[in-house]
């Protein structure tokens, strides 16, 4: 990711701010916000992997040729060393900002952990961003510049409630194979995507889950749609954020970003992502993705 403008890193002692690897946030970015990353796991016929920390998304195209990776949830040892991170830190208060419980269980993992957080000295709240990927990456750096801003624990638990809400996320795939295998298909609708080169434009359902929100036919036309869905929620005069991605595809996604860019031009922070491993298990290459973020 990249800002528009430079965050503020949150000095030490802040509350901190934790999500977990499929927000895609580069690791020098989360180092130097203060964010902490708790990775999931994929399992290939090569063994286990932490995403993000020995397995990146060119292996994930490479291994999709023969095979379908499958993901599952963070380590508990891992998420264990983690908290003791944030303490050792000196944080005693932590907001997690996790991927959608419409995908993976990694937020309840995160929210049963809040008690035995707490006995080790530190307040943690886990919420379900219900988005993913430039979603809950965003989230989670906008809260580190609110804390670096100065705000307490119990505000930036707020502000997070009015992040989740704030956040939309359009993305197309070029395919709904890799969807359909992994078990993630949730409720969009079959289309003949192959022969009639249809390519829908999936979004997050209230509950978190994947719809489909649109199609068009031919990969001509995802980023006159990714933006024309962006156009129809935006509104002038409110403070946002905007976001884009790509998964296995750099040029379309630095067209991509040329057009949000123009098209919405007063953004107080611009992030641009690279779709990490654990969704290109569930995408393949080929993804483009765009996304506003209310602030207010």
């Amino acid at each position: 990711m990249k800002p528009g403008k430079p965050l503020l890193p949150p000095p030490p002692g802040r509350t901190a701010v934790i999500t977990d690897s499929c927000s895609d946030i580069p690791p020098e970015l989360a180092r130097q916000q203060g964010v902490y990353i708790l990775p999931l796991q994929i399992r290939t016929a090569a063994g286990s992997f932490r995403d993000g920390v020995d397995i990146h998304p060119a292996d994930i195209y490479r291994i999709q040729k023969t095979e379908q990776p499958k993901t599952s949830l963070p380590l508990g040892s891992d998420l264990e060393d983690l908290l003791r991170q944030v303490l050792a830190d000196g944080h005693k208060e932590a907001v997690a900002v996790m991927m959608s419980s419409g995908l993976s269980g990694t937020f309840n993992l995160v929210r049963q952990a809040e008690e035995t957080a707490a006995e080790m000295g530190l307040a943690l709240k886990a919420y379900d961003t219900r988005t993913s990927c430039i979603g809950s990456g965003a989230i989670a750096l906008q809260l580190t510049e609110y804390a670096a801003e100065g705000m307490d624990f119990p505000a930036l638990c707020r502000e997070a409630e009015k992040l989740i809400k704030g956040t939309t996320v359009f993305f197309s795939v070029d395919t709904l194979e890799y969807l359909r295998r992994g078990g993630r298909i949730g409720r969009i609708t079959a289309v003949a995507g192959t022969v009639l080169q249809i390519k829908p434009i999936l979004a997050f359902a209230p509950d978190g889950q994947l719809a489909s929100v649109a199609k068009v036919r031919g990969r001509k036309l995802v980023q006159q749609e990714l933006v024309s869905l962006v156009r129809k929620i935006y509104v002038p005069g409110r403070p946002f954020n905007l976001m884009c991605a790509d998964g296995g595809a750099p040029e379309e996604g630095a067209e991509l970003e040329r057009k949000l860019q123009k098209a919405f031009p007063g953004f107080r922070h611009y992030f641009y992502v690279n779709i990490g491993a654990t969704l290109s298990s569930y995408t393949g290459a080929g993804v483009l993705g765009a996304a506003i973020q209310y602030l207010d």
